[in-house]
């Protein structure tokens, strides 16, 4: 049976390699399955951090007027009716 995911290889510790297989068991899932389940969480969380590094440093450097959520989003409200 072909697949789309891409299959990489990787070496953990022993104790990262019973913590795997636990929780995959405990889930009910196989462990390449969990692995792959972990790694798409970790790279969200990197990536919520960039993000919000991001936000961080444009609200320091904000220079201008401060726009109301009510003042954006009423007037979009209004060119979609």
């Amino acid at each position: 049976m072909a697949t789309t995911k891409q299959r990489i290889n990787i070496s953990v510790s022993k104790s990262t390699a019973e913590t795997l297989a636990y929780l995959a068991k405990r889930d009910q899932k196989p462990v390449a399955t969990k692995a792959g389940d972990l790694l798409e969480f970790a790279l969200e969380i990197e990536e919520d951090s960039m993000l919000s590094k991001i936000a961080d440093e444009r609200l320091k450097n904000h220079k201008g007027p401060w726009l109301s959520h009510e003042k954006v989003w009423g007037k979009i409200k209004k060119h979609t009716r």
